[in-house]
């Protein structure tokens, strides 16, 4: 196995912002603010500033569930946070998530405003805040934070290892794209025999393990993410495109996924969600139709 070429480290590392990649733009070695930008505010008590990654499509697949429940005070409002223009890094922004990553929750429904980053974090606020989609207590609960938490470990092979070399590095190189598709295969394994037993993948309930993992795995055994299901050969995996389709059915999931997407077919794109009436009215199909 080798690569095009053959890198040896230097004794001391430093950036150099020209070494390509879809995202060499916006990536830098450090943290903080590059502008002033005050984050707008909505009147529902949950704010949510985000894009239809996978990782934002977990929090707008459970706040729609939340509403399908019945939970009113789940309503929210979902401002875009266009990333590969730098979005991330505006100060208003930076000041609900540190780590200028999307997405980013500020719940403005108590005395004093609480931010929540991190998609993970977020599911399991909203989570116990509401009192659904997640056991009380017991084995069932362990079994879905387990379930959760190997989602927001897994997932960076994924994302940033695969996805980063097969998709956006500048150049291909045998090794990454080998050792990462390597261990997403192996992420499939695991999925497909837990799922050969059981619906969910907290056992027989749907739960906010599905809804961290379904964005990510689902999309991958779909074909709608990196255009790698071929070379991944994921239709193997039966028992994650089953339960990939069973959660795909879901309405709460449908408008979900619709939620902060600017690309794809314009009736499945819904910039800014600010009340549920928006689905019916302000899908980008429907505004290009009116203009």
């Amino acid at each position: 196995m080798t690569d095009s070429s053959h890198y040896t480290p230097p004794a001391i590392w430093r950036w150099n912002k020209e070494n390509g990649g879809k995202f060499a733009n916006i990536n830098r070695p450090v943290a903080g603010a590059t502008h002033d930008k005050v984050l707008p505010v909505g009147h529902h008590p949950l704010q949510l500033y985000s894009l239809a990654t996978p990782n934002g499509v977990k929090v707008t697949v459970m706040l729609e569930e939340l509403l399908a429940l019945g939970h009113g005070g789940a309503e929210y409002d979902a401002w875009l946070i266009p990333i590969n223009e730098g979005a991330q890094f505006g100060s208003g922004f930076v000041a609900v998530n540190p780590n200028s990553k999307i997405p980013a929750l500020m719940d403005r429904s108590g005395a004093a405003p609480v931010r929540v980053f991190e998609s993970g974090a977020i599911l399991l606020y909203l989570a116990e805040k509401f009192g659904a989609l997640v056991p009380a207590g017991g084995p069932a609960r362990a079994e879905c934070l387990s379930w959760l938490f190997w989602q927001m470990g897994s997932g960076p092979f994924l994302g940033g290892g695969f996805g980063h070399f097969y998709a956006y590095a500048p150049t291909k190189m045998e090794y990454p794209i080998d050792r990462y598709a390597m261990e997403v295969k192996r992420e499939l394994d695991v999925l497909n025999r837990h799922l050969a037993d059981h619906e969910y993948l907290a056992g027989n309930v749907y739960t906010v393990a599905d809804i961290a993992a379904w964005p990510w795995y689902g999309a991958l055994v779909k074909g709608h993410l990196y255009d790698a299901g071929e070379f991944l050969q994921v239709h193997e995996y039966i028992h994650v495109v089953r339960w990939a389709d069973q959660i795909a059915r879901r309405p709460a999931v449908q408008r979900g996924r619709k939620v902060n997407r600017t690309w794809g077919e314009p009736a499945s794109q819904l910039y800014e969600r600010h009340h549920a009436s928006d689905f019916d009215t302000k899908t980008q199909d429907k505004l290009a139709a009116s203009s």
